[in-house]
């Protein structure tokens, strides 16, 4: 074998290592990493709302400037108008303590001792 096919024939060799180790099977995730994905998914998806805002805004201000620069009108385009995602707002986490509450009985209200 020449030196350029050994090379090859390794290389080979390491990406079938490489393959093996990374399809390797993963143990489940925690609840808490459940949720902490989910909240790190929920918190992505509000940045990229706040993103496109900023972005047609941002787009909204170069038009009317153009315009104003060029002396055109407005077109009669219907545009839609930029919408503010608003806050964050945290998911909430469902706990094993939720519903606790409900599941106590209450006191008798006004009962004497």
């Amino acid at each position: 074998m020449s030196k350029i096919q050994m090379n090859k024939l390794l290389i080979a060799v390491m990406g079938l290592m490489v393959m093996g180790v990374a399809s390797a099977k993963l143990p489940p995730l925690s609840d808490e990493a459940k949720a902490k994905a989910d909240e790190t998914k929920n918190k992505t998806a509000w940045s990229d709302k706040v993103a496109a805002y900023q972005l047609c805004q941002a787009q909204d201000k170069v038009a009317a400037s153009y315009l104003k620069q060029k002396g055109k009108p407005k077109p009669a385009v219907e545009v839609p108008a930029c919408t503010n995602p608003g806050p964050y707002v945290a998911l909430q986490v469902a706990t094993s303590t939720v519903g606790v509450a409900d599941s106590k009985p209450v006191p008798a209200a006004g009962a004497k001792k």
